[in-house]
């Protein structure tokens, strides 16, 4: 059966500043550091029971994987729930329901004191940390950062699997115009290359992320996570180093994303279903090339 071409990446137990900056962050490559955590509190107590002990009364936003439609604003919530009760659901059965950049260290400041900024050379953005929450077997759709920042991605409690393409592989991936997504009909998992032919040409990353192992994400890379067991994840930002990158960071910020919520505003679906359209005539007009 086909499948997408996929190595894994990279996997270290340490690393040297030094030898990240060269190999890693120069290179941008992406890597996955094994014992990154291991002196830090997070790595003994960073669990889901121990979130709940201290979170639990907290109401927090969720997401499910419905598609996108004309009616949702950017990175709206689908809905809301008291963080034990959410956590009773991840622990109780599957469900699709996620929390997406969560900043639960504003409203538990002691989390705070359970890790520590690393030292890899990169600038990173000192704002306190979102966290992530997934159920068994729950997707994050494919997407690349709007801000295109290179990401240190740690997981806690259980396994998840990261899926990563170079933004040099984009002609492959079926975007969607005016957005940070590719089609959302695509399954990553079993992608149907009658449907979608110019995924064959895709070349891509895979790894599974255990209790404390981060994951360096490069600038603007596309990113697929799919959660194996209940689990949940914290990421720390460092501004894009490449010219083009901050430039398209700033147009997705301050044009990009507003431009498309007026048209959402002003022609409802019909914006929605053009672009989905514009993803696929625009892979085939560039194959014809």
């Amino acid at each position: 059966m086909d499948a997408l071409k996929l190595k894994p990446i990279d996997r270290v137990s340490t690393i040297s500043k030094e030898d990240f900056i060269e190999n890693y962050l120069k290179k941008q490559k992406p890597l996955v550091i094994e014992k990154l955590t291991e002196d830090w509190s997070a790595n003994e107590k960073w669990h889901l029971n121990y979130i709940k002990s201290i979170a639990g009364e907290k109401t927090v936003p969720l997401y499910d994987d419905r598609p996108v439609t004309h009616k949702d604003g950017f990175n709206e919530a689908h809905a809301q729930m008291k963080m034990s009760d959410y956590i009773d659901l991840l622990q109780q059965k599957p469900t699709n329901y996620r929390i997406f950049l969560y900043n639960l260290m504003k409203e538990v400041p002691s989390l705070q004191n359970d890790f520590r900024w690393p030292q890899l050379g990169l600038k990173l953005v000192k704002q306190l940390p979102m966290l992530f929450f997934g159920g068994e077997n729950s997707k994050v759709f494919m997407h690349y950062d709007i801000d295109l920042s290179n990401i240190l991605h740690f997981h806690f409690h259980g396994k998840k699997q990261c899926m990563l393409f170079d933004p040099d592989q984009t002609p492959y991936l079926y975007k969607i115009p005016h957005s940070l997504i590719v089609r959302e009909d695509i399954d990553f998992d079993h992608p149907n290359f009658e449907q979608w032919p110019a995924l064959r040409n895709a070349q891509g990353y895979i790894t599974e992320l255990n209790h404390g192992e981060m994951l360096y994400m490069p600038e603007g890379y596309w990113h697929y996570m799919k959660y194996i067991t209940p689990g949940f994840s914290m990421s720390l930002r460092s501004l894009p180093r490449k010219p083009t990158h901050i430039i398209k960071a700033v147009y997705n910020i301050f044009i990009m994303r507003h431009y498309d919520n007026c048209m959402r505003r002003l022609r409802g679906q019909k914006w929605i279903d053009y672009k989905n359209k514009k993803a696929v005539i625009d892979i085939k007009n560039r194959q014809q090339k």
